[in-house]
């Protein structure tokens, strides 16, 4: 009976901190990835379990049933929590009601379980023994959970197909309960009954997570759904309304291929025209390859090397027939180089120096992604690149994000760097960003490339002016230890969103 309860604890620590981490990956997917967001919905969930080892002192009699009806429970709420929060997102105007409804759910029937566990194994063990066991038995599978999530389960079978394979897990505990732990007759075979229709639902619902899927995403994207491709770092998909191609990563438009062009010759040009005769370019994030496609419009670039990390993303843009059209085969170009992997590390790791530099990462929504607007970063790129070197960094929206854009200006300003804030309107997203810095005042070449479709003088010239709506503010420096871009971005943003 001791083994039997001791394999349950594994699977309920492992499985409730999935349920968890499903819903808070699921909700920054569909909410907007924030900060706030994640931490709201893990506190809540501790929380509950708090509710929930309370309302175990009403669990008088019967523990043992009780202890597999709970185990049931959790896997078929949880097991469909995934499906019901894509399912209900285009549904329901307040997603956040069943997702945090779902989450107290799930945190109260974990919290409960594994009091009544204690009382079950307490005539067999020592109080000492059988906290000691319990407790490191149930923090070992949590660790489980939270290393085999983001590395296996989440790129390999998806977040739905996850959701319903842990709710298998805890029904079939609960099956095997029945055999493995002392029952009355009549108890044990409504049990089984209960455990075979709850693991019946839950396998349905894994061989139809493919079919539920595709139906959620359809109701989430208005346009057809050309490619939906889940990789290690992020769910991918691509729509397409009539011409006009458009990019999500993780529910996120990244672009869309009616304006595209105003991001990217913005992103790229000033930075390439600042710089006396570039030859070698540092392209970091841009998976897409399309600022390649605007670096490689410059006959006197030599050399180009792409920093991403995410191969299913580089290796979709420089395969799949319609996405390569868009950035005109760049990434098979023989100047570039696609490498796949962290670009911090890498910095570290590279002894190249680099005339320009581009940054294409994503907003900083989060702290790991604030560590590459850091001081930290910004001062390991600084040894790739010598005196005439300059560089150019997507900063979100001044208008916005305003205190977010000139933290970001700011944070580099403060290693050396002459800044030169520009900003861009993109109908897709609203005014855009971008900071130009180099170790020298920044001087323009008046040789611009050809087939140009917005950027020339003029523009050029235009878009270094800022309104006052988006004028500079006073704001800190982002450091590795303050993280103080990602506080801002949460606020501005989630109060744009609301």
């Amino acid at each position: 009976m001791q083994t039997a309860l001791y394999i349950s604890v594994l699977i309920i620590s492992s499985c409730g901190l999935v349920y968890e981490l499903l819903a808070g990956t699921i909700a920054s997917y569909l909410l907007g990835e924030t900060v706030t967001q994640f931490s709201l919905i893990i506190g809540t969930y501790l929380f509950s379990m708090g509710v929930g080892s309370w309302l175990s002192k009403y669990v008088e009699k019967d523990l043992i049933p009780k202890f597999l009806e709970i185990e049931l429970a959790i896997g078929l709420v949880g097991g469909f929590s995934a499906a019901i929060l894509y399912l209900s997102f285009g549904q329901i105007r307040f997603f956040q009601v069943p997702l945090f409804l779902l989450v107290i759910l799930v945190g109260i029937l974990v919290g409960l379980e594994i009091p009544v566990l204690l009382r079950i194994l307490k005539k067999e063990l020592q109080f000492k023994e059988l906290v000691s066991r319990v407790l490191s038995l149930d923090y070992v599978g949590a660790l489980l959970a939270s290393i085999l999530f983001p590395i296996f389960f989440a790129p390999k079978l998806g977040l739905i197909r996850t959701s319903f394979l842990f709710g298998i897990l805890n029904a079939g505990v609960a099956l095997w309960g029945t055999w493995a732990l002392p029952l009355k007759y009549s108890r044990m075979i409504l049990l089984r009954a209960q455990s075979v229709i709850v693991l019946t639902l839950l396998v349905l619902g894994f061989s139809f997570s493919d079919l539920i899927t595709y139906y959620s995403e359809e109701t989430l994207y208005t346009d057809e759904i050309i490619l939906s491709k889940q990789s290690q770092f992020q769910r991918i998909i691509v729509t397409r309304w009539k011409n006009e191609i458009r990019l999500f990563l993780n529910g996120h438009l990244q672009f869309s291929s009616r304006d595209e062009y105003r991001y990217h010759e913005t992103l790229v040009h000033p930075a390439i025209l600042a710089h006396p005769s570039p030859k070698n370019v540092l392209v970091l994030g841009g998976g897409d390859g399309l600022a390649v496609r605007e670096i490689l419009k410059h006959e006197g670039v030599q050399k180009i090397t792409l920093v991403d990390l995410d191969p299913a993303v580089t290796g979709l843009f420089a395969d799949h027939t319609v996405l390569k059209e868009l950035n005109e085969g760049s990434l098979k170009n023989p100047k570039v180089t696609v490498i796949n992997t962290d670009a911090f590390v890498w910095l570290e790791e590279s002894g190249e120096t680099f005339d320009v530099v581009i940054i294409d990462f994503p907003d900083p929504s989060n702290f790991s992604l604030g560590k590459l607007y850091t001081t930290a970063f910004f001062h390991v790129l600084k040894r790739r690149m010598n005196e005439t070197s300059v560089l150019e960094i997507q900063s979100t929206s001044p208008l916005f994000a305003r205190s977010s854009y000139w933290c970001i200006e700011k944070t580099i300003s403060s290693l050396g760097f002459q800044t030169l804030p520009l900003h861009v309107y993109v109908p897709s997203f609203g005014e855009w960003g971008f900071v130009l810095a180099g170790q020298k005042p920044i001087r323009f070449r008046e040789k611009y490339p050809e087939h140009l479709r917005f950027l020339n003088a003029e523009e050029l010239k235009s878009i270094q002016t800022f309104p006052s709506d988006m004028s500079k503010v006073p704001v800190e420096i982002n450091r590795l230890d303050n993280q103080a871009l990602v506080r801002y971005y949460d606020r501005e943003w989630n109060r744009i969103l609301d």
